[in-house]
């Protein structure tokens, strides 16, 4: 009878709520009519993290940027705010209570991100532009901490890191869905193919490298002998799904990034040493090195511009006679090493990389895609955009931070584990490899698109590490007692 009478109160509490906000909305007073959202958003960070943690995963690919330059700096809406929150919970956390798992705070993937953060904010005080420095700074500890920290609370429960995946994707195939639909639209063809995923994704660039970091995923869950058959066939028709989109994006950078995570599978499978990797690798450079001028003239020749035909677009990857978006690349890294070779140890600054390349373009290197104004992104590499704004030590703390995550998923995945959970973290793994190996290319981790899977991935290679070597899985309660 308690029960019946505590469902009807519930019932009733959540319809007058609705009946209020509908009623303040159709009166276009919003602020109030927002109020009822605002409390459940309130008691859900006193009570519930993991499903604002899990709210902010699932509305990621759905966010939209507002860029009002009257009302203030542009904000992904909801999942920064909901970040910033998280972040402000998490340092008062770690700061005030000191209840956080020293196991992952002593962690060497942890180490590297606190050694990345705090490089950035000692170049952010040298900074050409101090303020764009420490709003950058502040941007990435909240796309950071909260989801790689809470994340590894999350993630004690083998079942969560599934449902952390599922959402993402789950809103990730509606964006998918809108892009194939408007892709149709416009004819299917490669010049729509850049755009027609806004608002969602900016351009297609960055929802192809998401694409990318979940097929790894996807291959492994329908590989996975634990899942029921129902499970692999969802799953299959998911990675069907990806795998179109992957091809209707018409981005090559991805389409590599996919290719190298390929080889790295080869590696694992037959278990090659990495010495034996180490040798084919340098191998390959001196071969570069010694024929690059013979490479550079064949390159040269290439002037097969990006189209639809999929042959040609393939064939364009490697023309940097003609195809703009190449061209444009290569005039961003030079410019960037340009003001490396100025500011070698403290760069210019974090974030800043837009505001002070355009005089180190030269003439003879600009497209027609090239910009002055600093409003046409920035150097389209996470490894050369941080030896630019941050100096050598900044390239170091991100190649640094890579060979961490990547050292300890080897070593675990070599370890005894779990069958299952192997399998999942080498489909996590390989991810990763798109995503890192995308990375020499573009940039994405400044905004929440990639850095929410990506900084997520990494925490669930670090909880496999710290707690799923023997399984001991624990309720989540947002911060737990070492």
């Amino acid at each position: 009878m308690l029960e019946k009478i505590e469902v009807r109160w519930f019932y009733l509490v959540a319809l007058s709520v609705l009946g209020i906000s509908l009623f303040f909305l159709s009166k276009e007073m919003y602020f109030i009519a927002a109020l009822p959202l605002m409390l459940v958003v309130l008691y859900l960070f006193v009570f519930r993290l993991d499903l604002i943690l899990y709210t902010v995963v699932l509305t990621t690919p759905l966010a939209i940027v507002i860029n009002n330059k009257t009302t203030g700096p542009a904000v992904s809406v909801p999942t920064e705010p909901l970040l910033f929150g998280l972040l402000l919970l998490t340092v008062y956390k770690l700061l005030f209570e000191g209840r956080f798992d020293k196991r992952i705070l002593a962690h060497p993937v942890s180490i590297a991100i606190a050694v990345l953060l705090g490089w950035m904010f000692i170049t952010s005080l040298s900074s050409s532009y101090p303020v764009v420095s420490f709003k950058y700074l502040l941007s990435q500890c909240w796309l950071i901490l909260p989801v790689y920290l809470m994340g590894t609370q999350l993630f004690r429960k083998i079942k969560n890191i599934k449902t952390f995946i599922w959402l993402y994707a789950s809103t990730l195939m509606i964006v998918i869905a809108y892009t194939i639909i408007r892709h149709a639209m416009y004819g299917w063809t490669q010049k729509a193919a850049h755009s027609v995923m806004w608002p969602f994704y900016n351009d297609h660039t960055a929802y192809a490298a998401a694409i990318a970091l979940f097929i790894p995923v996807f291959i492994s869950f329908t590989r996975d002998r634990s899942a029921e058959l129902s499970n692999k066939l969802i799953s299959f028709f998911t990675l069907l799904i990806l795998s179109i989109a992957m091809i209707l994006s018409y981005t090559r950078a991805a389409w590599i990034s996919l290719f190298i995570a390929a080889l790295v599978y080869l590696i694992f499978h037959f278990r090659i040493r990495f010495y034996k990797v180490a040798i084919l690798g340098l191998s390959v450079l001196a071969v570069f090195l010694y024929f690059r001028t013979d490479i550079m003239l064949r390159l040269e020749q290439n002037r097969q511009d990006s189209a639809t035909d999929m042959s040609k677009h393939l064939k364009s990857i490697s023309n940097i006679s003609t195809d703009a978006s190449n061209l444009e690349r290569i005039n961003r890294w030079s410019a960037a090493l340009r003001m490396f070779e100025e500011r070698p140890l403290q760069g210019w600054g974090p974030g800043t990389y837009q505001f002070n390349y355009a005089p180190y373009q030269k003439s003879s290197e600009k497209t027609i895609i090239s910009t002055n104004a600093g409003d046409m992104g920035n150097a389209h590499s996470e490894y050369i955009g941080p030896l630019s704004e941050q100096g050598v030590p900044g390239l170091i703390t991100i190649l640094s931070l890579v060979i961490a995550v990547f050292y300890t998923g080897t070593v675990l995945y070599s370890s005894h584990i779990d069958p299952a959970h192997k399998n999942l973290l080498l489909g996590i793994l390989l991810g990763l490899v798109t995503y890192f190996a995308h990375g020499i290319l573009n940039n994405f981790l400044d905004t929440d698109k990639l850095a929410v899977p990506v900084w997520g991935f990494i925490s669930i290679i670090v909880s496999l590490d710290v707690y799923h070597r023997k399984a001991s899985p624990e309720k989540f309660s947002g911060f737990s007692k070492n």
